[in-house]
């Protein structure tokens, strides 16, 4: 077989461009959108945002590579980083280091992307690691770098990337194409397409020992945002965990060709999905404000604690519900107590109650966002479908 690197063509992508052109046009209509809703919040719920975008996206980022980091401790790491919060919560180096990369991700979205900006992403991608050899720079192994399927009966090569030797060059033309193809330039392209063919070009490369994937993807987000001129993080991490099997089956069916048509149609309903996440998160902080105003002088301090921990999942909410267990773990209340708390809650309008018994269940009350999934037919045409439940 010959990989997408290996073919006469590569790197010159092709693809039908008019069959992007429907979502090329809506992701721009809802990046106005977000960035009109965005103004419209006030300082503290902007902050807000910031942090539980970069939040989720950190988590996310790291769980498709089946890293599962404390949320907590990546909000506290980003807070402060930010100027936002200053707290003594001890953040291991996973969590830190993710963190790190969102921030400096927000922070420089219009800079040009360079060799030691990924190099500082690398580093802090792989915080703590102890078993890798070549951290901070590009792979020089001998071995060939391949992703292979788990299964040591039947052990299948999902794609083999560029010798090293051979990696230093092919990052070069890379970061001249990225930088050559932003807002303004001569050759610029539009967001979906360029955040599409950065991330596989980069994945194709393959350029770090370790920590390709989350690499990959801060550098389309950062295409994406740079796409509609406002640091606003956009929620692709999340929607591509959404659809991670469907993710690892495009980007392998991507590599053997040069012709990304194919991909760019999947990598852009993705985004316009991610889009839609966006705006439920938005539309969470606002709810989340006007409950928590109503609330002032109405709920106990154990209540509000309680509150405050169910609003920190964002709109997915606390997994499973809130339970009169859970209730007593967090706030460390006696069964009694507990139940007087939880129905205060739901009299109050903080809280809906659901079930009976042991299956009693409280979920916040705060309108949910359906989040649509997005597909682009062969001849451009985008549809969208809510799955309910």
């Amino acid at each position: 077989m010959r990989w997408n690197w290996q073919q006469p063509d590569w790197p010159d992508f092709r693809w039908d461009e008019k069959t992007i052109e429907k979502a090329e046009a809506a992701f721009l209509r809802g990046a106005g959108i977000l960035v009109g809703s965005a103004k419209h919040l006030d300082e503290d719920a902007r902050q807000q945002l910031l942090v539980d975008a970069m939040s989720i996206e950190a988590l996310t980022t790291s769980e498709i590579e089946g890293e599962i980091l404390n949320r907590a401790s990546v909000q506290s790491s980003i807070q402060r980083q930010l100027g936002f919060l200053s707290d003594r919560r001890k953040v291991q180096s996973a969590e830190q280091g993710i963190s790190e990369l969102m921030v400096d991700l927000y922070r420089g979205v219009d800079e040009a992307l360079t060799e030691d900006q990924l190099f500082s992403w690398h580093r802090m991608v792989v915080s703590g690691r102890t078993d890798l050899r070549d951290i901070g720079r590009y792979r020089i192994s001998d071995g060939p770098m391949q992703v292979v399927s788990p299964a040591s009966y039947a052990p299948k090569v999902h794609f083999e990337a560029p010798p090293s030797p051979r990696v230093r060059k092919e990052m070069d033309s890379f970061l001249e194409w990225f930088n050559s193809t932003g807002p303004g330039t001569n050759s610029a392209l539009p967001a979906l397409t360029r955040g599409g063919i950065a991330h596989l070009y980069i994945e194709s490369i393959h350029p770090f020992e370790d920590g390709n994937g989350r690499i990959g993807r801060a550098v389309a987000e950062k295409a994406l945002v740079q796409g509609f001129g406002q640091p606003i993080i956009v929620a692709l991490a999340r929607s591509i965990l959404a659809h991670h099997a469907d993710y690892y089956r495009a980007l392998e069916d991507a590599n053997k060709s040069n012709d990304v048509t194919k991909w760019l149609r999947w990598f852009s309903a993705i985004a316009l999905e991610a889009q839609y996440r966006t705006f439920a998160q938005i539309d969470f902080v606002i709810h989340k404000a006007k409950l928590l105003e109503r609330l002032k002088g109405r709920i106990n301090g154990r209540q509000e604690k309680v509150l405050l921990r169910m609003l920190r999942e964002g709109p997915e909410g606390f997994e499973g519900g809130m339970s009169a267990k859970k209730y007593s773990t967090i706030a460390e209340t006696a069964p009694a107590t507990t139940t007087r708390d939880l129905t205060g809650l739901v009299e109050v309008g903080a809280l809906i109650r659901s079930g009976e018994l042991k299956y009693t269940r409280y979920e916040l009350n705060i309108p949910v966002s359906n989040i649509p999934s997005i597909t682009i037919d062969e001849v451009g045409s985008v549809h969208s479908k809510i799955t309910e439940g």
